[in-house]
């Protein structure tokens, strides 16, 4: 820590001597230590011994020229306080905790330990400087220009030769310099989207620099997003004529896409589409696990979709929101006359509703212990007996369950049955949270963009980059449930067709994180993730038509020269 002042300890010298003897005696005038020091009745004093050829006095009253009074400190105090005894003083005499001499200290060995130190700060400040390669800016108490970096001169096309040391007021309006707030306000910035000229966007931090708790000056470092943006905009337009021709490839398609709702392209989201298809021949149960709101019954509807034909019905029932009375009802359905109350015609139950297709239990770790037994029995025989009746009824369905619990858990609590477990979890597909996959969050949040701006009929022109940065640096514990609502939020706030961070809920402002998020190497690009979804419909285009690009040309809205090009590309 050579740029570190450094403590007294390390400088203090010791070549001295000590006089205590009464009365004073001689002192020799060159002996082998260059300085004494003897306590005398107004304090310590110090005698030069090298500073006359004759032999000295030690008596202050005979010789009072050759002692001068010298400050004391101890060994553990901290060297700017030495460093002010020194302006009065030639010399410091440094003691122990018992006040007892250990050293000295002199004017021209504190002067060139604190040169140095700062000789060797210099280095690494001008170093550290020309080394970054982001815009660093820093102003002094009067606004002027102390520092300018390469990066600085590259965004805002000036050279530090023609700014530094003049007021940076004579480069920039004052509405376009937040470095002035800190300054004047001590306020400071992280991550702040700033537009300093029309034609240029900037991530800007700024931060008031402190001297004993004035400040003296301002700090700012700034990053060109312009790009970022301008890709941002176009990817929202892009998404917008993408979800669009998806909506209307689904009108015209036979066999929809069994996945056209689950949105993103993260490797795990890829392997679990792949794992569903692969279900596409079978009857096997299926058990979604996931926390709350990472849309399990999307998952559920797609395992459906991929097995079952076109017209198979698909139930869902909430086992957490039906009550444990009505459940039995609910699920197997009753006779007329079954109970008091009870519908005279009588009522099929979910089982009966889902013959021939796919019955869907969301939150299975909700179902009562009653109807975990009686739900076993039915898997297990493949019959079951309505409400009040006396027929059995042959049981045609497929099961998919979900929930957010542990059910491994429940088990050892007694909350759930073992045996259910093993008959459910035949296939488990496990659906990360949102912030295992942040990278989705770029194609969620524009096709919720999409969906809200047609439903409220607001179109969005614009999405601040600070808004996108709080929406991947927030952890989403309501994941895409939350994302989704943070959205409307925003589309029912951009009254002009922009997006704006204040608009955004509280908690994902006040939680978005410091420190740069961690993608997953899979991640790609805006423009690679653009042409990734373009690629994806002109496919399924040509899919649809088999193989004939005129029409695909045709069906896209597109000249068959563009297609062309398109897919050579």
């Amino acid at each position: 820590m050579n740029h570190k002042l450094p403590g007294i300890a390390e400088l203090i010298q010791t070549n001295m001597q000590i006089y205590r003897e009464q009365p004073l005696s001689l002192l020799p005038s060159k002996g082998t230590v260059p300085i004494a020091f003897a306590p005398l009745s107004s304090g310590w004093h110090a005698c030069t011994l090298a500073s006359t050829d004759a032999d000295i006095v030690a008596d202050v009253s005979k010789a009072p020229a050759a002692w001068e009074q010298v400050g004391v400190l101890t060994v553990a105090a901290p060297l700017p306080a030495a460093i002010q005894l020194l302006g009065t003083h030639s010399y410091v005499l440094i003691t122990d905790d018992q006040g007892e001499p250990v050293g000295y200290l002199d004017r021209p060995t504190v002067l060139r330990a604190v040169f140095t130190s700062y000789e060797i700060l210099e280095a690494y400040f001008e170093t550290m400087i020309q080394t970054m390669d982001a815009s660093i800016s820093v102003i002094d108490e009067k606004a002027r220009v102390m520092v300018w970096t390469e990066g600085a001169e590259r965004i805002f096309s000036l050279k530090a030769k023609d700014i530094v040391g003049r007021p940076i007021t004579d480069f920039f309006p004052l509405d376009m310099l937040e470095t002035l707030k800190s300054l004047h306000n001590g306020q400071s910035l992280y991550r702040h989207q700033h537009q300093p000229r029309e034609d240029l966007v900037v991530l800007i931090n700024t931060k008031p620099i402190y001297l004993h708790d004035t400040i003296i000056g301002a700090v700012a470092a700034e990053t060109d997003i312009t790009s970022q943006v301008r890709l941002n905009q176009e990817l929202l337009k892009a998404n917008k004529k993408v979800n669009h021709l998806q909506q209307e490839m689904a009108k015209l398609s036979s066999t929809p896409d069994p996945f056209q709702h689950i949105k993103g392209t993260s490797l795990a989201i890829r392997q679990i589409k792949s794992m569903i298809q692969k279900l596409g021949s079978t009857q096997a149960t299926v058990l979604i696990i996931g926390e709350s709101g990472v849309g399990k019954e999307l998952f559920a509807k797609a395992v459906h979709d991929v097995r079952e034909g076109a017209n198979a019905p698909f139930i869902a029932i909430n086992c957490g929101a039906i009550s444990p009375t009505l459940f039995e009802s609910e699920l197997f359905g009753y006779e007329k006359g079954a109970f008091s109350g009870a519908d005279q015609k009588g009522k099929k139950g979910m089982i009966e509703l889902a013959r021939g297709g796919t019955l869907f239990l969301d939150e299975v770790g909700e179902m009562p212990l009653d109807m975990q037994v009686k739900l076993l029995r039915v898997l297990q025989e493949k019959k079951y007996y309505p409400v009040g009746g006396t027929k059995q009824i042959e049981a045609d369905f497929r099961i998919v369950a979900a929930t957010n619990k542990n059910l491994e858990e429940m088990i050892r609590e007694g909350k759930f049955r073992e045996d259910l477990y093993y008959r459910l979890n035949v296939v488990t597909l496990a659906i990360p949270p949102l912030r295992q996959r942040i990278e989705d969050t770029v194609e969620l949040a524009h096709f919720f963009l999409y969906e809200f701006s047609l439903r409220y009929n607001r179109p969005i022109h614009a999405i601040s980059q600070n808004v996108m940065q709080n929406l991947l640096q927030y952890d989403w514990p309501g994941n895409i449930r939350e994302l989704r609502n943070a959205i409307e939020r925003l589309v029912v706030f951009a009254t002009d067709g922009t997006i704006r961070e204040e608009d955004l809920p509280y908690s994902v402002q006040s939680q978005a994180k410091q420190l740069p998020v961690e993608l997953p190497d899979d991640l790609f690009s805006l423009q690679e993730e653009l042409e990734a979804h373009e690629r994806r419909v002109i496919l399924r285009a040509i899919e649809l038509e088999n193989g004939n690009k005129q029409a695909a040309a045709k069906r896209l809205g597109i000249s068959r020269a563009t297609l062309y090009n398109k897919l050579n590309k």
